[in-house]
């Protein structure tokens, strides 16, 4: 007993071989789960209307979706994680117990890490080739693009081709040619608008000008579309930061459920290890 208490108290109290053992089960059954989840989504949803589920239902659903995984994944991993591990003999209770909860946490934080670097790998590619095919089928478009003059910094201005198409439409569609240099300085004005929070009277006039030159709209309408394209854009910004607060904060509950699911569940792990018995020698061979 006293070699078992001399090597105990110079030995880790970190087991990883067994955090990362949890944190790769709780990774793999987080994503398998994700898949489950959107798939289950996407066969519920319908580009028709009046078909399949409303957006805001499918959100809510996600969110209870998205913490019944961190429920599942997180306490499979902390369980094993402590499951697996050696038992310490000649601990205190209270400090095995310590222990316990946190190698189920370090494996639920481990886990987190590699599913977010996996999500962020898979993330870039799909961003990478979506990129390359654009360039693929639009050459033309996208060296005029590239070529234009746009302030540095600005936003992803493919969330704004919308407004900028609608800000350009004419009478007669397909009669006037695309101008992609009028399109990138549009939305460079409104990028630089919607940071700043207000459209100066220069700029709108400008635009107005713009429009007016290209859709041949009087002045007085060439301003009000101007102003109102600008008012959905600003509507449409707001919308895109409310729902992203509303997502961080389900995001941060969600994985705080999961650090305590995992907690617990290495808690059980841990007292369910301590109840094995152990046999000597001589029980082995007879059995």
């Amino acid at each position: 007993m006293d070699n078992f208490r001399n090597i105990e108290a110079y030995t880790s109290g970190v087991s990883w071989s067994a955090v990362i053992v949890g944190a790769f089960v709780t990774a793999a059954l987080w994503l398998i789960l994700l898949a489950l989840g959107a798939g289950i989504g996407l066969s519920a949803i319908s580009p028709w209307s009046n078909t399949g589920a409303a957006a805001p239902t499918i959100g809510r659903i996600g969110i209870i979706w998205l913490i019944i995984v961190q429920i599942i994944a997180s306490s499979m991993g902390g369980y094993l994680a402590e499951r697996l591990r050696t038992k310490w003999a000649t601990i205190h209770t209270d400090e095995v117990y310590f222990r316990d909860t946190a190698h189920g946490f370090l494996a639920w934080a481990v886990g987190l890490v590699i599913s977010a670097a996996f999500l962020v790998s898979a993330a870039t590619s799909l961003a990478g080739g979506a990129e390359q095919s654009g360039r693929m089928a639009f050459p033309t478009a996208n060296a005029a693009a590239t070529t234009s003059a746009l302030p540095a910094g600005g936003l992803n201005l493919n969330l704004n081709d919308y407004y900028i198409d609608r800000l350009f439409r004419t009478a007669h569609p397909g009669s006037e040619a695309n101008d992609a240099r009028a399109h990138a300085e549009a939305a460079g004005i409104f990028t630089h608008a919607l940071e700043q929070k207000n459209l100066s009277a220069a700029d709108q006039t400008y635009l107005a000008e713009l429009v007016a030159a290209r859709t041949g709209l009087s002045a007085a309408a060439s301003e009000r579309r101007v102003a109102e394209v600008y008012a959905d854009m600003q509507q449409a910004a707001d919308s895109i930061r409310k729902a992203t607060a509303h997502l961080s904060l389900w995001l941060f509950v969600a994985f705080l459920i999961g650090a305590l699911c995992a907690s617990y569940a290495a808690t059980i792990g841990g007292r369910q290890r301590d109840r094995v018995a152990l046999i000597n020698d001589s029980a082995r061979v007879r059995h």
